[in-house]
């Protein structure tokens, strides 16, 4: 697995990665909000794409992420991992990969997750995976676009 800053012709594997996590988060795909803003944080050289270098020509992405960086606050704006990939470290690759490239401390990188009552809380591991990384559950957030919980989970560095 190669992880590596996302180009322009990355943005269908995004929306391929939307796809398979609209159950969780809402509609995605067809939304040009969420293009765009795929677009712009490639733009910025603030998006990764986790890909199979042994893979036949140009395969889906093993996962994506955008990530914001303004420090001394930084933030996880979207993680997402294939279904195909999941358990099999893609997501923290995408996490060391970024927190090297665009973390400067001392700081504090937050991402906001699924609430412990969220149907994707268990499902998809997301509070977990925060957790094993050193990421603590902060407070309650607005809902998601399809009215699931939400909860900021945070992570200082230094």
């Amino acid at each position: 697995m190669i992880v590596r800053l996302a180009r322009a012709e990355d943005l269908s594997g995004f929306l391929g990665l939307a796809a398979q996590v609209e159950h969780w988060f809402g509609p995605m795909v067809d939304d040009p909000g969420f293009t765009a803003a795929v677009v712009e944080h490639i733009r910025a050289g603030k998006a990764l794409v986790a890909v199979d270098p042994e893979g036949p020509g140009e395969p889906a992405p093993l996962g994506g992420l955008l990530f914001g960086a303004d420090a001394p606050a930084f933030h996880v704006h979207w993680l997402v991992v294939s279904e195909r990939a999941r358990g099999r470290g893609v997501g923290g690759a995408l996490m060391a990969d970024a927190m090297k490239r665009f973390v400067t401390g001392p700081g504090t990188v937050e991402v906001v997750t699924f609430g412990a009552d969220h149907p994707g809380a268990v499902v998809s591991g997301a509070r977990i995976f925060y957790e094993r990384l050193g990421f603590s559950p902060a407070e309650a957030t607005d809902p998601g676009p399809e009215g699931g919980s939400r909860q900021v989970y945070r992570l200082s560095v230094s």
